[in-house]
């Protein structure tokens, strides 16, 4: 691991985010997972976005044209359909099972809250930042609230709506006495989360000119339409036909608005990169149809994408402290510096090794796909996401299953796990630490511990000896030789004996005194 672990200001109760998103399918399915993990989050924004791949058009005509895309002529909208309204869409699903939800916990936000967050962003053409946008005001006074945790401003499209916000900032305040103090505050207080970049403004303004903001490219495969290139077997069998129909789109009305394969829906009509709504055609055919086939078609019923996923799954409440550092790693995976700015960190740049050995050293081979997806080569290795799928689509379908099940008793529901004497221990260079985990499953069944050491998470070198590994309590012998500093992280997974298990982690970080 590279880079000192800092993690970021202080995060009391449930993490502030504000999400830009474009129409893309993947989106959408990214969304509707959203809203079954709202009842962890403080969703502050939902803001509509433009990015290479959508932008809406100003309604006045103008026609926009960049030579080296996929059109040849100007368009004066592209891939946007008139009325676009996926996020309000999915809203009105949310809403039609939100009395279940809150069966199985209160804390899901009334679809009325949700609804009042949601803003049109700097979508009338890529990259278009020159004016403000009710989206970008939103996410600038939020920024500029006088709270001190983290906001955290996930792009699932092209950058521009954030960049129009901190450009609002620097208008209001550049050339004034409050100048440095504010640039400073907002640059602790925003994380950037992006996947990818899909315009220009985050190269060429907000790199340059808020150099110190934290950003964290989560652009993968894993979630993505290449995800069959990466799944591990367990995963992959989650991407098919019956899985997906059992645990998915069958189950609600959530269920049923999400995207896979052949199910006869198009983004726009008439767009030559959409073929997902169609099954049974070779990629000949469907290139003699007209379209631009960029990923092999797969069969009906089949997972299509959820591209944008890694840009949430670190912000849930799942035990893993994700949020904390970008370097611990979560369901959305883990990250390593780069050398792009002081604070700048690439998922796609981390390396895992699996448990029969390790991982590759080359770094993935990446190259932008039609829709902003990123397809790695034979050296790709995304293990510090992949390892954690299986278990993150089980707990989707579970939430899927709390929105059609009114009686609490009638689903499952996560094990409850603590742990002591805390998360954050201190002990000398050669001591011996004992943990001690307390698990219950409120449903009443058979929950199962698991420690284990998460060693590209830590800064200790060394792999620890764990005593009792399979049960509450796990003891292990600091290296003699260890650092004052060093950090040793343990995970302990609780396991419910579920049809599809649910998991809760607590993670210990062990600091070398």
């Amino acid at each position: 691991m590279t880079g000192a672990q800092v993690p970021v200001a202080g995060t009391s109760g449930r993490l502030r985010t504000i999400i830009t998103a474009d129409p893309e399918l993947d989106d959408l399915n990214s969304m509707i997972r959203l809203l079954l993990y709202s009842n962890e989050l403080a969703i502050e924004g939902l803001v509509y976005a433009s990015s290479r791949f959508h932008w809406k058009g100003d309604g006045a005509g103008t026609t926009f044209f960049l030579p080296d895309r996929e059109y040849d002529e100007p368009k004066t909208s592209w891939r946007w359909a008139p009325g676009e309204r996926f996020i309000d869409d999915a809203i009105d699903a949310y809403a039609l099972v939100h009395e279940n939800l809150v069966r199985h916990d209160p804390g899901y936000p009334r679809p009325e809250e949700l609804r009042a967050v949601v803003r049109e962003g700097n979508v009338a053409f890529e990259g278009d930042m020159s004016e403000e946008t009710p989206g970008s005001r939103l996410i600038a006074d939020a920024l500029l609230d006088g709270g001190t945790e983290p906001v955290y401003l996930q792009n699932w499209a092209g950058t521009s709506t954030v960049a129009r916000a901190l450009l609002s900032i620097e208008e209001q305040y550049a050339g004034s006495t409050d100048w440095a103090a504010t640039k400073a505050a907002v640059s602790r207080k925003a994380v950037i989360l992006k996947f990818a970049s899909q315009d220009g403004t985050y190269d060429g303004y907000i790199r340059p000119t808020w150099p110190d903001i934290r950003v964290i490219d989560v652009s993968t495969i894993a979630w993505g339409y290449g995800a069959r290139r990466v799944a591990l077997p367990e995963g992959a069998a989650m991407l098919g036909a019956d899985w997906m129909r059992e645990n998915v789109t069958e189950r609600g009305p959530l269920g049923a608005l999400y995207r896979v394969w052949g199910d006869g829906r198009q983004m726009v009509p008439g767009d030559p990169t959409d073929y997902f709504h169609l099954s049974g055609f070779s990629r000949e055919e469907l290139t003699e149809q007209g379209f631009w086939v960029w990923i092999d078609p797969s069969p009906a019923g089949e997972w299509i994408s959820e591209g944008d996923t890694t840009n949430l799954l670190n912000l849930f409440a799942n035990g893993l402290r994700g949020h904390e550092h970008p370097s611990y790693g979560g369901w959305g995976g883990r990250a390593e510096r780069t050398d792009e700015g002081p604070d700048t960190w690439s998922v796609a740049a981390a390396r895992d090794a699996r448990p029969e050995g390790e991982a590759p050293d080359a770094a993935p081979s990446v190259e932008a796909g039609a829709e902003g997806s990123v397809f790695g080569g034979p050296a790709s290795d995304e293990y510090s996401v992949t390892r954690w799928f299986a278990q993150a689509q089980r707990d989707f379908a579970t939430r899927l299953h709390w929105s059609v099940t009114p009686e609490y008793a009638a689903a499952n529901h996560h094990p409850l796990l603590s742990v002591h004497p805390g998360l954050d221990v201190a002990a000398a260079a050669g001591s011996r630490v004992v943990l001690r985990a307390t698990a219950e499953d409120p449903d009443g069944g058979t929950v199962t511990l698991r420690w284990w050491q998460y060693r590209e998470a830590g800064t200790l070198p060394a792999a620890l000896e764990l005593d009792g590994a399979e049960s509450a309590e796990v003891s292990f012998t600091l290296p003699p030789d260890a650092t004052p500093g060093q950090t040793a992280h343990l995970v302990v997974e609780a396991r419910d004996d579920a049809e599809l298990p649910l998991a809760t982690y607590r993670r210990v970080i062990v600091t070398v005194t």
